[in-house]
């Protein structure tokens, strides 16, 4: 049987330049090609370290363009990569010499507000999907930071502040329209494919496009309680486990994540300050803003605080909070993430070693509880698989120099290593690095997917 990422053996004749014009005239949208004035723009993704040519860039209007596309490129053997956000680590948004195709002109969002259902096409952003729900004080719980693509986030599961409430993205998704590699377009929900509503719903986007999701919306906003506070990293043994401590009884409306990394050179932190480490602790109060004030306060005082940014803000601000930190295209990335069984005194001292040993100033260790309502849902009930874990480990290499490639992505693999003695072996799937250890995204539920990829993409078409 076809593994998930074998190449395909058949041979195909490779598209003429009239096969181009003919794909070109079919579509609605453009078709961008190496040589035009916007190609270097359009291949180009978030993190700055990926540089790859694609052969074709379809920019899809409309679900034609991408039944269009799919089918030329099936019937010339080329592989293809879909762009939603294009806010993957690794990239995958962009194949080498294959065909992109290109969503982000497919980014509406529709609200029913008495049904509280959101239909939201696969090129829109986390952003564009706030924008429109919080107008109704409803939300898709989804990530942390706007830029994201909400195509990306959903397929490798979708973590976020409300997690703990209301469930991962993937688990307030109720059908999806995906384009196959055959061509067809399928509704995937509950009662109609079940078997690919189950692969998307964190199987990754090896299955097809998905050119729309429809989600179930619940009641937050526009105003939550944010905790936004900065300790100093000589204060971290203390400030961890007593966040260790508070996190025991923590109530499920309290999304969380504990960040230690170095002080920039910015002026609202103290000069002596700047490069020394930090501990940031960062939560989001999914409920009443009075109640959460009072629910978030013990993490204001877990030691004296550098800085406090704490407070009742809306929604939208508290997502873009981190958008300024990892800008478009200007640094380089390579990320982990690992879950972890347990924090014990050990775990939290090998971690304060380990973001001192950084090549980097700009890089982050940071961890956030699981558990809640995301891991009340079974194991094999969706394609994402660790759903009993009690904590996530998000390794964060940002660095601007090529130079320092080797020595940054080799230290984000170290601290992976290292931290196995505190995991069961399992890495998420929105953080994959490279995806050097594929299997290990999707423990008990690979081989399940497997079976999904030969019948769906016999031919690997989707292997980016």
């Amino acid at each position: 049987m076809k593994g998930v990422f074998t190449m395909s053996t058949t041979r195909y004749a490779p598209p003429t330049s009239a096969d181009v014009l003919r794909l070109k005239a079919a579509l609605s949208g453009r078709l961008i090609q190496p040589g035009d004035a916007d190609y270097d723009r359009a291949r180009a993704v978030w993190n700055g370290m990926i540089d790859r040519r694609p052969a074709l860039i379809a920019r899809c209007q409309c679900v034609t363009d991408v039944i269009e596309t799919v089918n030329f490129a099936r019937e010339h053997g080329l592989a293809v990569s879909v762009r939603g956000g294009g806010h993957n680590v690794a990239g995958s948004a962009i194949v080498e010499d294959g065909v992109v195709i290109d969503l982000s002109e497919m980014a509406n969002v529709y609200v029913d507000p008495v049904a509280r259902i959101a239909r939201v096409e696969g090129g829109a952003r986390l952003r564009d999907v706030d924008r429109a729900t919080q107008r109704y004080g409803l939300v898709v719980p989804a990530g942390v930071v706007s830029d994201t693509g909400i195509g990306g986030l959903t397929l490798g599961g979708g973590t976020g502040w409300l997690s703990r409430k209301y469930g991962l993205t993937i688990d307030n998704l109720i059908s999806a329209s995906v384009v196959t590699a055959d061509g067809r377009l399928l509704k995937a929900s509950a009662t109609e494919n079940p078997d690919l509503f189950w692969g998307i719903r964190g199987g990754g986007g090896g299955l097809g496009v998905v050119t729309s999701f429809e989600f179930r919306l619940h009641p937050l906003g526009p105003e939550v309680m944010a905790g936004a506070v900065f300790y100093r990293g000589e204060d971290a043994p203390d400030v961890l486990r007593r966040y260790r401590q508070y996190i025991a009884s923590a109530p499920d409306e309290v999304g969380s994540l504990v960040s230690q990394g170095r002080f920039p050179a910015d002026e609202m932190f103290p000069a002596e300050l700047h490069g020394q480490r930090f501990v940031f602790v960062a939560a989001c109060y999914a409920g009443e803003t009075g109640e959460g004030e009072r629910i978030v306060q013990p993490l204001r005082e877990l030691a004296e605080p550098v800085l406090d940014l704490s407070g009742v803000i809306p929604f939208t601000t508290l997502q873009s909070f981190w958008d300024e930190e990892y800008p478009a295209g200007e640094l380089r990335y390579y990320w982990r993430a690992m879950y972890l069984d347990d924090l014990d005194d050990a775990a939290f001292d090998r971690l304060v070693r380990l973001i001192d040993e950084a090549p980097s100033p700009l890089a982050t260790l940071d961890f956030g509880q699981m558990g809640g309502a995301a891991g009340r849902v079974g194991v094999h009930e969706t394609a994402y698989a660790h759903r009993d874990a009690a904590y996530m480990l998000y390794v964060e290499a940002n660095w601007a120099d090529p130079q320092d490639d080797a020595a940054n992505i080799a230290w984000a693999k170290r601290v992976v290593t290292e931290m196995q003695a505190f995991s069961d072996g399992g890495q998420a799937p929105s953080f994959p690095g490279f995806f050097e250890e594929r299997e290990k995204l999707f423990g008990a539920n690979y081989r399940r997917l497997q079976e999904l990829k030969a019948r769906f993409d016999p031919a690997n078409l989707f292997r980016s």
